[in-house]
């Protein structure tokens, strides 16, 4: 039956996805926060311990964030088999995808502690490379456990159990900040362990979070019907498989979206102290908005899959829609906010008058893409619940590595090899235009590649 969009209709929807998103956002707050409190602790220590942790922890969130989207195909997956009312298959799936937990977390390991040797061609001091590498080779102990709790929680948000994630993340950020307390300096005996105090105890956290997660899991009533520890079952690489090419465009286009604005971070620091300060504070508090229309993405897989799985491709189109809307007219509340206050969003962070002064006018840039951001990410979790990846990662490396990081580079550092290059360099400023253009880039192509997928299966559906 054709989802018309009324009022009521758009209302129940809206309601329907933030339950479930609203536990997903204190969640991932409660991530990021980790990795906030590990660099503002260890910047009670000394600059060397600073930058060692930064740089560790820069390391360290790429491939999160890479192995986060891999691991992403279970939501779709468990979706669409609520939808269809097969519960009796997802018990084997979640299996399946912890088997590929393993492997996606052993092939995340190596690449971190692989890439150390990065640190080898920074002109680091040795004291630093020592430390920032042990800080990697640590916490990447860590990161096989983190990758089978992320099966677990896209499991647990695809049969609509968001809360259960909200309750751990903010959890494991409590104890991550006491353990850091007590290992980064040395409290009750222990000793002072600076930042290798924050590797030991994240590591110690992501595999809490694996525990938490299959206690909740074995305890909890609602998990009692698709319980996936009920039998022992080996490897069914087919099924694995899919689940593989499924996950992995969605995990390369998060590494192109971080790595694009790793890339920015780097080529703006030539310009200074005060800009590379300015950058980072926008980049920081534009991240933290994003974190909404992330959510609001991550509740449209379930929304979506599940319509698709039990055979309604309009109620699926309805959902991708209304989602869509729902980030959009957030963004645009965000990016008012973030236009009207831009002077004392700057001064919370820093009281330098130049840094803030900077600050200032890349918010403005920052509002901006707020817009494509939020729009680009609702189109392309929804495409994601239709178990379509291959077309957003494409999408997704063009606006990113095609236009966004090019684009910036001529603006902002202005080579004079180019006929077509400004004057003078633009600074932050041109690889923020970079940005916001090739953002914008990704929300329109991606919009119109889902509504032309969402139509198709309508027809489909309808010819049946």
């Amino acid at each position: 039956m054709p989802y018309s969009f009324t009022l009521p209709n758009v209302r129940r929807e809206a309601a329907s996805l933030w339950q479930l998103a609203w536990p997903v956002l204190v969640g991932q707050l409660a991530t990021v926060g980790m990795a906030v409190a590990d660099v503002a602790m260890t910047g009670h220590t000394s600059a060397a311990e600073l930058a060692a942790v930064s740089l560790g922890a820069s390391v360290w969130s790429i491939i999160l964030l890479t192995m986060n989207g891999t691991m992403m195909a279970i939501n779709t997956v468990v979706a669409h088999e609520v939808g269809a009312g097969a519960f009796e298959r997802i018990p084997h799936s979640v299996r399946q995808a912890l088997w590929k937990s393993v492997g996606v977390g052993l092939v995340a390991a190596l690449a971190a502690n692989l890439a150390t040797l990065l640190f080898d061609h920074l002109y680091l001091s040795p004291e630093v490379n020592a430390r920032a590498s042990l800080f990697v080779h640590i916490i990447s102990i860590g990161l096989i456990p983190f990758a089978a709790y992320r099966a677990l929680y896209g499991y647990s948000a695809s049969i609509n159990q968001t809360k259960p994630v909200m309750v751990i993340a903010l959890l494991g950020l409590a104890v991550n900040v006491a353990m850091n307390w007590v290992l980064i300096f040395g409290q009750f005996g222990m000793p002072r362990l600076g930042g290798i105090g924050c590797a030991i105890s994240t590591a110690i956290v992501m595999w809490l979070d694996l525990a938490a997660m299959i206690l909740w899991v074995r305890i909890a009533p609602v998990y009692r019907q698709t319980y996936p520890f009920s039998r022992w079952e080996w490897p069914h690489w087919p099924e694995i498989w899919s689940m593989v090419k499924l996950g992995v465009p969605i995990g390369v286009t998060y590494f192109a979206e971080v790595s694009v604005f790793g890339a920015v971070s780097l080529l703006i620091a030539r310009f200074g102290v005060v800009t590379v300060s300015a950058h980072q504070i926008a980049l920081n508090f534009a991240s933290l908005v994003f974190m909404v229309p992330l959510s609001f993405g991550i509740g449209m897989i379930t929304r979506v899959g599940q319509a698709l799985g039990e055979g309604n491709p309009d109620r699926a189109r309805f959902a991708s829609l209304v989602g869509v809307g729902m980030s959009l007219a957030f963004a645009i509340a965000s990016a008012a906010f973030m236009a009207v206050f831009r002077q004392e969003i700057a001064a919370a962070y820093t009281s330098d008058l130049a840094v803030r002064e900077m600050c200032e006018h890349l918010l403005l840039f920052g509002a901006l893409f707020q817009l494509s951001d939020a729009t680009q990410v609702a189109a392309s979790c929804a495409i994601r619940g239709y178990k379509v990846t291959r077309g957003p990662m494409v999408i997704q490396l063009l606006a990113f590595w095609g236009i966004a990081l090019p684009l910036g580079c001529v603006l902002g550092l202005a080579p004079q090899w180019l006929p077509f290059a400004p004057a003078a360099p633009m600074s932050a400023s041109g690889f923020w235009i970079g940005l916001v253009l090739g953002l914008t880039v990704a929300a329109v192509l991606l919009l119109a590649y889902l509504l032309r997928l969402s139509r198709q299966r309508v027809l489909a559906h309808a010819k049946q």
